[in-house]
């Protein structure tokens, strides 16, 4: 069983993260997981007065900051994990690597902020709901 497990550092992301480790018996010995951070892009005039390195690292800064806590629990516990670190839309970027890669479960956090404020808003979860296949287990 392949599982993606999307991290962006808040609370809703440590949340699935100890789901996937509290349920990871079900799943293990012949499971895999991956994690995934996706750092929304710099806007282009912000991306151009930095410069490409300086831009990178603000990219590499913000995806090792959100992957701390899961790294550092996964540890902890002992599952084996693999990652990747994308720039850009996050839902489409997190439903497009679920369906290349065949997940058997896509696993994300959720902020719960109610039908009317993602109307508003958008939601992450919500549009990965919409675009991709991929089983979801969305963890509150």
């Amino acid at each position: 069983m392949k599982i993606l497990l999307t991290v962006d550092g808040s609370d809703h992301s440590r949340l699935a993260v100890k789901h996937v480790v509290k349920h990871w018996a079900q799943f293990a010995p012949h499971a895999a997981l991956e994690l995934v951070h996706v750092d929304p892009p710099l806007t282009p005039r912000v991306a151009a007065a930095l410069g490409q390195a300086d831009t990178k690292r603000f990219h590499d800064e913000n995806a090792r900051d959100a992957l701390r806590y899961a790294r550092s629990y996964l540890h902890k516990i002992g599952i084996a994990f693999a990652e990747h670190c994308l720039v850009g839309d996050p839902a489409e970027l997190i439903a497009h690597l679920a369906t290349r890669g065949r997940y058997d479960l896509l696993v994300m956090g959720s902020h719960g902020r109610g039908v009317l404020r993602n109307l508003l808003l958008g939601s992450v979860v919500a549009k990965v709901l919409q675009s991709c296949r991929t089983p979801l287990l969305i963890v509150r």
